[in-house]
């Protein structure tokens, strides 16, 4: 596998290459949980690299890439029945780029994509989204108020983020089980004495609007001067609940798009084991330095 660096702790590796490539290199079936946020095809800039899917000229491109490259290995390496979840959003269109504006339905496509590779669509949920911020933030037409004034047929609600798990055919050998001791999200959560039931009832809603938006690991030492502004790392508390539900201690997590290292470092956290891939070398650098911190907050709460 090509690899242009590596490091490496007691319960985690990061590698700093194309995760097509890197992928290979790990076994058969050694993988209890994939979690990550893809590269949202072709709408934000994450490196210059020929390498980087970011830079598709197109959608169907960029799932091509995906579909043929990545998602056999992320079948491969999975465990029989166990989860794959990514993080994603369905994607605004432009007049300038595609004729039209509206919504395209990339979170349809990757769903598709894991299907025909032979994964199983296990559960989805819809992640909310404060649309004032995000009118703020894009200054789109469709949630501006003086759209709803002149055309409300142009106005539309906010695009939210989704979580989407997929699962690999088979028995599951190694089951996760147990009662739910632990809340992850904003401070609404309040257990009526009933704690794992009470925290299930609120991680089953098909939507999480209690998720704390500003629980992200600190992206600004890792942001280059070519980079857009978007770039924005998972909530730890949405990498919690997925890995909580769906991973066991001592559990391998895998990352082929690790960024700064939002979910190793929950994952070790955890107490799971984590691999990461990360193409960019300033994303991996700031990964390393965050896993490195994540393991040793871990050594001294077990001294």
């Amino acid at each position: 596998m090509k690899v242009i660096n590596q490091s490496n702790g007691k319960n985690w590796q990061l590698y700093n290459g194309d995760c097509c490539e890197v992928i290979k290199g790990l076994p058969d079936n050694s993988v209890g949980m994939s979690i990550f946020s893809p590269p949202f095809s072709s709408l934000y800039t994450y490196s210059n690299s020929e390498r980087d899917m970011g830079n598709s000229r197109s959608e169907e491109q960029f799932i091509e890439h995906f579909c043929e490259f990545l998602i056999p290995e992320l079948f491969r390496v999975t465990e029989e029945g166990r989860m794959v979840s990514f993080h994603c959003m369905n994607l605004p269109s432009s007049k300038t780029h595609h004729g039209y504006i509206g919504i395209r339905d990339f979170r349809g496509e990757l769903i598709r994509a894991f299907q025909e590779k032979g994964f199983i669509f296990h559960s989805e949920v819809c992640i909310w989204k404060d649309p004032v911020t995000a009118m703020q933030r894009t200054k789109a037409l469709g949630l501006l108020h003086r759209q709803v004034v002149k055309d409300s047929c142009m106005s539309r609600q906010g695009i939210p983020d989704y979580l989407v798990t997929m699962r690999k055919p088979g028995e599951n050998k190694n089951r996760v089980s147990g009662e739910l001791d632990r809340w992850a999200g904003d401070d609404s959560f309040h257990s009526n004495g009933r704690l794992s039931i009470d925290i299930w009832q609120r991680y089953a809603s098909p939507v999480w609007m209690d998720i704390n938006q500003s629980n992200t690991l600190n992206r600004t030492s890792a942001r280059e001067e070519k980079d857009e502004r978007h770039i924005c790392p998972l909530q730890l508390d949405v990498i919690d609940r997925a890995l909580t539900l769906w991973s066991n201690e001592g559990d391998i997590v895998l990352s082929p798009f690790a960024g700064i290292g939002s979910e190793g470092y929950q994952a070790i956290k955890m107490g799971r084991k984590f691999i990461g891939i990360e193409l960019k070398e300033s994303y991996y650098n700031q990964a390393s330095k965050n896993l490195e911190v994540a393991e040793h907050n871990l050594g001294n709460e077990l001294l």
